[in-house]
């Protein structure tokens, strides 16, 4: 990876918990970046991996820095951290964060990578990080999220992210110490919308690869793309989150990467569900998590608490839930009335 190599904006030592492809490729950033970072990792086995200096189990092939150091002691690889990158699945977060938390240095930089949304709650991730820590965490919490396949960015390519913070301060001290000549970071003060695009967007993905799973092409995918950013936006502006933020990185931006690209995991799960195959054989193949699966649930709930409609992500959760056809999910979709193009 390149990158500039001496760490800004007082940050120094850094935690990363989660040793999935996406915590792998910002905790080996970070510590190109010049940072003090050491990884958890939930599996014993993936720990040892990345002690060798490659995680072969999530992000094979891709040789990792030798200052990178990993533990499955959760209390002990947080000591004394200036920051605090959360990266497990949503669904494991508050496990994790509830774990972690009489640990957690009560002044350090708290940023979420994780991209969705608690089924059980119907809580963001940073709804969930100030249930459970004391204090001022909206002063140092923020959320990093945007169109960025873990492979591409530990490989160096360009990539724009953006980080949502309430507060100035910390927003600026994340963006400085993630910001390379390889990773573009831009920052906002919407963490709603920056958490519901990470999140939403995965739920479109799915819709995405289950029509290029059917065969279609392109005139589909733009389709689905367009209105399923509609449904993100509506669903976000009753949430309070600004309309803008859903044009720009982690919104236009992550839907155009996960609908469009191999890499993506949702898409890949919605396109063999277009081919015919169930999602539990699908997801009994994978080893990493492919978030639109349990969000869409969340999603489609949040919507009914807000009465906004979203056709797009309740048919998802059709397909996902309770077996519905795919060609039949896709008729349904195209026999609605016909309306004006409405993105409130």
């Amino acid at each position: 990876m390149t990158g500039v190599t001496e760490p800004t904006g007082g940050v120094g030592r850094v935690a990363v918990l989660g040793a999935g492809s996406w915590g792998t490729a910002l905790a080996a950033l970070l510590a190109d970046r010049g940072h003090d970072v050491i990884l958890w990792a939930y599996e014993p086995q993936v720990a040892a991996e990345i002690g060798d200096g490659e995680n072969r189990t999530y992000l094979p092939g891709v040789r990792l820095p030798p200052g990178l150091t990993s533990s499955t002691d959760l209390t002990a690889a947080l000591v004394d951290v200036d920051m605090v990158v959360s990266v497990t699945p949503s669904q494991f977060v508050r496990h994790v964060i509830v774990e972690a938390a009489p640990a957690i240095p009560p002044d350090a930089l708290l940023v979420s990578a994780s991209k969705g949304i608690e089924t059980s709650t119907l809580m963001r991730m940073d709804e969930i990080f100030a249930e459970i820590l004391p204090g001022a965490v909206q002063e140092r919490f923020s959320v990093l999220s945007g169109p960025s396949f873990a492979r591409e960015v530990a490989e160096g390519a360009p990539t724009a992210v953006v980080v949502a913070s309430r507060s100035e301060t910390a927003r600026l001290r994340v963006q400085a110490a993630f910001q390379t000549d390889r990773f573009r970071v831009y920052t906002n003060e919407d963490v709603v919308g920056v958490e519901l695009g990470g999140a939403l967007k995965n739920v479109i993905a799915l819709a995405a690869g289950v029509a290029a799973g059917l065969g279609y092409g392109h005139n589909t995918r733009a389709a689905l793309t367009t209105r399923g950013l509609a449904e993100m936006t509506r669903l976000g502006m009753a949430m309070g989150a600004q309309r803008s933020t859903f044009a720009g990185l982690a919104g236009m931006g992550d839907l155009v990467l996960t609908c469009t690209g191999d890499l993506s995991r949702n898409r890949t799960v919605g396109f063999r569900l277009g081919q015919g195959e169930t999602l539990e054989e699908i997801l009994g193949e994978m080893t990493a998590v492919a978030e639109g699966v349990k969000t869409a649930q969340a999603t489609v709930d949040l919507a009914a608490r807000h009465g906004v409609e979203l056709p797009i992500c309740s048919e998802v959760l059709a397909i996902l839930t309770e077996g519905r056809d795919p060609e039949e999910a896709v008729r349904s979709l195209m026999h609605r009335d016909p309306k004006p193009e409405d993105w409130t």
